[in-house]
């Protein structure tokens, strides 16, 4: 009697070592609905230059995920919904409105010189270069006369919050800018350098949409015509924490193309979450118990192993969700129970083809009933037989399974896309536990002699 490759237990062995490894180590990441946060569904107008369409949308999407990665929010999620709907998920945010507020501001950054000081009102709608006059930050009733442009956010490389370690006044914010930006700070720098000390054309403005957030003025040891190099400066202004973490966030992301509205957010409380696991978990149970419980009692002990090997099934498609970093949703937790039933098909496929290859022509044979031409064949031999006819049928319906899934997951959204996800690993693993996990088990368990005297005991 031919043995058992011996590759397949070893391949078994590492994928259950591998998958118990991953599942003692990692923790699954949690979408909104299971841990809780923000949900904020932003559309987008036009604005007087660009019109919200489909495109401008999109460019939209990636500054609000600049900004919502600056935030440190934990697997966030951002999708496009139609020509001018974002929905932007944020799990872990309780405060659904002071997101909003980061999120959907327009942030343009702009940094002018400062032309004079003035108590009287001026132009606060920019001229057609950018000079304006608005209120002074430093002095209550105030106003500053600014220049044009002088370079925009979109030289800015990378700002961060930072605590002022030496004079515990507070934050404060870092702008490092890209090569000609650093050359335009340097010149508008150095010409405000050039003012008198006291002076306000020796401060310049750094003004974030239409606000001046910031007019430092420039040190004495700057010399007139150099400016400020090396590319960087801070913008100060008594912040705290938050409010230092936001600007930088609005400033690293960008602006956005089109303004955006909220037209709808919700808070889901990590109660329902924890109650939604429990409910899955609860329900992964009794579905693997029931299986279980069918597939023993039809194929006795052939089906006992095929159950140990569900539930080894059950720990790698877990262990394949921590390893592909995929985000673990209510209805994803549906589509990985829903695969716990589907993963039974191929057993069943498997072990009807091997009863119907033993038995023969003539099913209806007592136990160990000797005959000539249709006397049962080895198990070990219609085991083999079995999983071999077999593989065409399980690979055939599962693909079929596969496409579904594959079709949410490429034209779906938010949680459906993860039912997509769970369920495609879900079937990809069933195959492996079935054909591996499940055929290693049956090898070795009819190869035993006790098993082979007693075949009704093997359902076959």
């Amino acid at each position: 009697m031919p043995r058992a490759p011996l590759w397949r237990a070893i391949v078994a062995l590492v994928a259950v070592a591998a998958s118990l490894f991953l599942a003692l180590t990692q923790s699954p990441r949690l979408g909104l609905d299971l841990r809780g946060g923000t949900q904020i569904v932003l559309e987008t107008k036009d604005s007087p230059t660009v019109k919200a369409d489909e495109a401008a949308t999109r460019r939209a999407v990636e500054v609000l995920r600049q900004r919502v990665d600056a935030l440190g929010v934990s697997e966030p999620s951002l999708a496009q919904a139609g020509a001018k709907r974002i929905v932007v998920e944020l799990p872990g945010v309780r405060d659904p409105r002071e997101a909003a507020e980061v999120i959907g501001r327009t942030a343009q950054l702009t940094v002018h010189p400062v032309t004079g000081a003035t108590d009287e009102p001026g132009r606060a709608k920019p001229a057609a270069d950018g000079s304006r006059t608005l209120p002074d930050p430093d002095r209550p009733g105030g106003r500053l006369q600014l220049g044009p442009t002088a370079l925009t956010g979109d030289g800015v490389k990378d700002a961060d919050a930072v605590l002022d370690q030496q004079t515990l006044n507070g934050w404060y914010v870092t702008l490092d800018f890209r090569s000609k930006a650093a050359a335009d700070w340097a010149r508008v720098t150095g010409d405000a350098a050039c003012a008198p000390q006291d002076a306000p054309q020796r401060r310049v403005a750094i003004v974030l949409d239409g606000k001046v957030i910031s007019a430092p003025g420039v040190n004495a040891d700057v010399r007139c015509g150099s400016g400020i190099t090396g590319g960087s400066t801070q913008i100060t202004g008594g912040f705290d924490e938050g409010e230092a973490r936001d600007l930088a966030a609005l400033v690293k992301g960008g602006a956005l193309p089109v303004p955006v509205d909220v037209v709808e957010q919700r808070t889901v409380g990590p109660t329902l979450g924890a109650a939604a696991i429990d409910a899955s978990i609860q329900a992964a149970l009794i579905g693997l118990a029931l299986t279980g419980l069918f597939i023993i009692v039809a194929y006795r002990l052939l089906g006992a192993l095929a159950t140990v090997a569900l539930a080894l099934y059950g720990l790698m498609s877990y262990a394949a969700l921590l390893a592909v970093g995929a985000t673990l949703t209510l209805p994803g937790l549906a589509g990985f129970v829903l695969a716990i039933g589907m993963a039974v098909d191929a057993n069943v496929l498997v072990f009807e083809r091997a009863r119907e290859e033993y038995l023969g022509p003539r099913a209806q044979l007592p136990d160990r009933e000797p005959r000539a031409s249709g006397a049962p064949r080895s198990m070990a031999k219609a085991l083999h037989t079995g999983f071999t006819k077999a593989w065409s049928a399980v690979v055939d319906s599962n693909v079929t399974t596969l496409l579904a899934a594959g079709l949410l997951f490429f034209f779906a959204t938010g949680p459906v896309k993860g039912f997509g996800v769970t369920l495609s690993i879900g079937v990809l693993v069933s195959m492996v536990a079935s054909f591996v996990v499940t055929r290693a088990l049956a090898d070795v368990a009819v190869r035993r002699r006790s098993v082979r005297a007693r075949p009704r005991l093997t359902g076959l």
